[in-house]
């Protein structure tokens, strides 16, 4: 496993297939990050002609940075709601076309309920809006790395049916 920040292999190719479609579309992307801090926007930005289409991110970590900034509900905040409400927040606020967010427990102890290695993400597109819920073993950096990784996936794979 890669340290938290460090690119990794897998993860730098499916950033590099997302700069490609969205260059391809013209489309523009944001990140809304709480769990991985960061991690999805480091790959993005690292990718080729990010400055084209990476609009930017916001690592709302804190609860109170989620309600405040990015108009997620007051409530729980490891949910499917509110990894969606995430996506559609830094969608507005980023003015892109498309974002991906992620929240959850990276652990090692559980919150709200749930145990580490809960997550959460959400890709939105205006039009078409999709949420997963995912359990990833490990110490937490695995589960950033393993949720980093599964988040730009799923982003890539809606890019890649919304051109279709």
């Amino acid at each position: 496993m890669a340290a938290v920040g460090e690119l990794t292999e897998d993860a730098v190719e499916i950033a590099e297939r997302i700069a490609d479609v969205a260059r391809e579309q013209g489309w523009t992307i944001a990140v809304a990050e709480s769990l991985t801090s960061g991690n999805i926007a480091c790959h993005l930005g690292a990718a080729p002609d990010a400055n084209s289409w990476f609009a930017g991110g916001v690592v709302a970590y804190a609860s109170e940075v989620k309600f405040k900034v990015l108009d997620v509900d007051r409530g729980p905040v490891v949910t499917a709601r509110c990894a969606e409400q995430m996506a559609r927040g830094v969608a507005r606020l980023m003015n892109a076309d498309v974002a991906v967010a992620v929240t959850g427990v990276g652990g090692p102890d559980p919150n709200e309920g749930h145990p580490a290695g809960t997550v959460y993400l959400a890709v939105s597109s205006g039009s078409h809006e999709e949420s997963a819920h995912h359990r990833f073993d490990g110490d937490p950096s695995e589960v950033v790395e393993l949720a980093t990784v599964t988040a730009l996936r799923e982003l890539l794979t809606m890019l890649e049916d919304a051109r279709r």
